[in-house]
């Protein structure tokens, strides 16, 4: 196998701006959203134009989450600039996710929230048939999941796992039998064999993985083995939008490694630029979105992006204490009983008032006289964000990492953790959590063997 660049996008989310993004109704709904709406078509349509006018790669991967929410309109708006790719003399590989069907899609206009017209799963196959199935050497058309020939010596296992269609999320007893098959077909054949799906298959950060299906997907620890000792020892997810570069090794000593890359529609808004070369060496790139037109209100990109997060962030914080049902049902705990809720209020009224010193005192811990004025909500939004974006930079010896795991540890003793069956220490986990230790999160590179 020689030298292979490509690019690596996810979670274009593109909505088809003339179905409607406006109004009250949608202001109220971008209070807990993490990514941008109105903007997506203008950003997506900006990252095209560079993909389409760029000589560093000529094939592009897209792992998953295509539409906003499965409106079909978006579809055939994305499907565009799928074609215009193409045009331009690249190869396109995607795949489809949970985003990308839906009965009862939405768009918002002065009147209201509106339903557009849905996408069933079962026409994702046709309508994304010239960009992955038609070039396929193998498919899996019930699974949406294909193998894909990228180079000479290198193939792509593009693998769907929308499982049971709800919330199990992982791939189906037949789909693993068709992987098996496929593993063993390019073992055979002396080809690397990559793979791309859209859930995680390691946690972005170590909490990612305590918080259940929706951030990793179902049974990922057996699939990364399984992947890992079938010689698939690289795959490439998103879902989380966030950027993460993680690393597991089997107990048979084969590597694993997942590379998460955030949304292109909103922060950390990147994408990447991927080479491989034959002595199985990966190297990364994260490269920006391209500017877009849209009016940012004075802010570059990334402080427009970063103001859209941290509202967010700033939404649930706030409403612990403001208004604790919606809170709670945001958290899928839409029937908490009422305690519940007058505990979550009272919480909430202290954590957005307090600064860091004040609640380092209350809990007897040392808080250093940097941060000691910091307003516990604003560390916190702070805390968050770095999940997203990579590189969490807490790590031992700053006054966040300090104050961070003092405050944890007075709590820590108390939090049993079970991961994959086994006891975890709760500190450890928060302390990589906060302070990034492994691989770079943007550029990097590694070996497969």
């Amino acid at each position: 196998m020689s030298e292979f660049r490509f690019f690596l996008i996810t979670d274009t989310h593109y909505f088809a701006e003339k179905l409607g993004c406006r109004g009250e109704a949608y202001k109220e709904f971008m209070k807990y959203e993490q990514k941008c709406f109105a903007e997506t078509q203008k950003i997506n349509e900006a990252a095209f134009r560079f993909l389409n006018g760029t000589d560093l790669a000529d094939t592009v991967l897209i792992a998953g989450d295509l539409s906003f929410n499965g409106e079909k309109e978006s579809h055939l708006g994305f499907i565009e600039l799928l074609k215009d790719l193409k045009a331009h003399g690249k190869r396109v590989f995607v795949i489809t996710a949970g985003h990308d069907f839906n009965d009862h899609p939405f768009a918002f206009d002065e009147t209201g929230r509106l339903e557009p017209e849905g996408t069933k799963r079962e026409e994702l196959f046709d309508l994304y048939y010239e960009f992955g199935f038609s070039d396929a050497i193998a498919v899996d058309r019930e699974n949406l999941s294909y193998v894909a020939q990228l180079a000479p010596g290198l193939r792509l296992l593009a693998l769907n796992n929308d499982g049971d269609c709800k919330k199990n999320h992982t791939y189906t007893a037949r789909q693993i039998e068709w992987i098996l098959k496929q593993t063993k077909k390019a073992r055979e054949d002396g080809e690397t064999m990559i793979a791309m799906s859209h859930y995680p298959l390691l946690p972005g950060v170590p909490l990612f993985g305590l918080l259940g299906g929706e951030v990793v997907m179902k049974n990922a620890d057996y699939i990364t083995t399984l992947l890992a000792d079938e010689g698939v020892h690289l795959c490439f997810t998103g879902h989380m939008h966030n950027q993460a570069v993680n690393k597991k090794v089997t107990e048979k000593g084969n590597l694993f490694y997942d590379v998460c890359t955030g949304s292109l529609i909103g922060c950390p808004a990147s994408m990447r630029l991927v080479t491989i070369t034959d002595n199985y060496r990966v190297q990364l790139e994260t490269l920006p979105v391209p500017d877009f037109d849209w009016d940012l209100e004075g802010l570059t990109k990334d402080e427009y992006f970063r103001r859209q997060f941290d509202m967010m962030i700033d939404t649930y914080l706030t409403s612990m204490r403001d208004d604790p049902a919606r809170f709670l049902g945001k958290l899928g705990m839409k029937e908490a009983p009422e305690g519940v809720r007058n505990v979550v209020e009272k919480v909430g009224g202290y954590l957005n008032g307090v600064t860091v010193g004040r609640l380092c005192k209350t809990l007897c811990v040392k808080c250093p006289e940097e941060i000691r004025d910091t307003l516990f909500v604003d560390l916190a939004r702070e805390l968050v964000r770095n999940c997203f974006t990579g590189n969490a930079p807490y790590v031992y010896g700053t006054p966040e990492y300090a104050a961070i795991m003092g405050v944890i540890g007075r709590f820590a003793k108390f939090i049993k953790i079970n991961v994959n069956g086994k006891s975890v220490e709760f500190l450890p986990l928060v302390e990589k959590t906060i302070g990034k230790y492994g691989l770079d999160d943007d550029n990097t590179s590694f070996t497969l063997r």
